[in-house]
């Protein structure tokens, strides 16, 4: 059991409710907004302006955060990621950290580094990895990120799946006329290997602002391209999780598909944010946030941070509204908010 702190509640904590009823479990942490690869869907060659160090939450607030989080608000799973978030330096001492507060703790990494370092994350109390990679194929990888590191990802894969951190969930986002071709090699490199595959449409979250629906593959598309390899069975949405699953006839193995666009799931949401900067988001198209690291500089006690908390969630939408004719992106793109 976790231990408790002079702060900490006693008895189960009110559930994190918003004025739809949605009862939300699990907190998104972004450790960093920087990241080693420049995807073409995701930011510029150049990269961004990246948040001043002195900007982004510290080791201590951030494990207050995520305390407050466990123990004053239900929160049952913790997230972290970036950008990168294997750049954080001192990444499996706070992992090690976070995991007394008992929460399921997992990480999404775009795999650069994970082969050095996920026996140790593992160690320190990370539960599993979710993994980016969008192609097989060295050339492809090399266009698509502007890095030549595929081999390094797979690498990375290789030691997570080693270290125990499974299942290892390997997330794709299929794009018109640059991966859609891959579909099937892919499923199939992650049955190979005992890998979770699963596929991301892609969102309004680049920071160049050039997202194009027409170029997204979408998930009717992406499971008819399954369906003419394997007949797919319906496994459906475990629990409030983001993925649809379907079942490969015949086999064990099961693929994901994410349509946040096509085939939103914003009813059952149960998801809250927390970017690298301290800022809390209900949502990851919300247009507001809640500066919890001004409470926590400012000398907020935790009751005070846990009313904000909650304030934020309460006001929550009920939906991200992408289809309607007056949908406002968010100011900040995906890298500076955290998957």
């Amino acid at each position: 059991m976790a231990p408790r702190t002079p702060d900490t509640p006693t008895g189960a904590p009110a559930p994190l409710v918003d004025r739809y009823g949605r009862v939300h479990t699990d907190l998104r942490i972004s450790l960093t907004d920087r990241c080693n690869l420049r995807c073409t869907y995701c930011m510029p060659a150049e990269g961004l302006d990246w948040l001043p160090r002195d900007q982004a939450l510290t080791d201590d607030e951030l494990l207050r955060l995520a305390r407050i989080a466990v123990h004053r608000l239900g929160v049952r799973t913790l997230r972290l990621t970036g950008g990168e978030p294997l750049l954080r330096r001192g990444l499996p001492a706070l992992v090690a950290r976070l995991a007394e507060l008992g929460a399921e703790l997992s990480l999404t990494t775009n795999g650069i580094g994970l082969a050095r370092s996920a026996p140790e994350l593992k160690r320190a109390g990370l539960h599993r990895v979710n993994v980016s990679l969008d192609t097989l194929r060295p050339e492809r990888y090399a266009a698509l990120t502007r890095r030549d590191r595929l081999a390094d990802v797979l690498a990375g894969l290789a030691a997570a799946q080693d270290a125990g951190l499974a299942p290892v969930k390997v997330n794709a986002v299929p794009v018109r006329g640059v991966n859609e071709d891959e579909l099937v090699d892919l499923v199939q490199f992650a049955v190979d290997h005992g890998y979770r595959m699963r596929f991301i449409e892609s969102m309004p979250l680049d920071a160049q602002g050039a997202w194009d629906r027409a170029a997204m593959l979408t998930a009717d598309e992406i499971l008819a391209a399954l369906a003419a390899r394997w007949p797919l069975v319906p496994v459906g949405r475990p629990g409030n999780a983001p993925a649809e699953e379907w079942r490969l006839d015949g086999t064990p193995h099961v693929v994901g598909v994410i349509a946040s666009v096509t085939r939103p799931f914003c009813g059952g949401c149960d998801r809250v944010r927390l970017t690298a900067d301290g800022q809390l988001r209900n949502c990851l198209f919300a247009t507001a946030e809640s500066d919890l690291r001004a409470l926590l500089r400012g000398g907020a006690d935790d009751a005070r941070i846990e009313r904000a908390w909650r304030d934020c969630v309460a006001r929550k939408a009920p939906g991200h509204r992408i289809g309607d004719a007056d949908f406002v992106r968010p100011d900040r793109p995906m890298s500076a908010i955290g998957g």
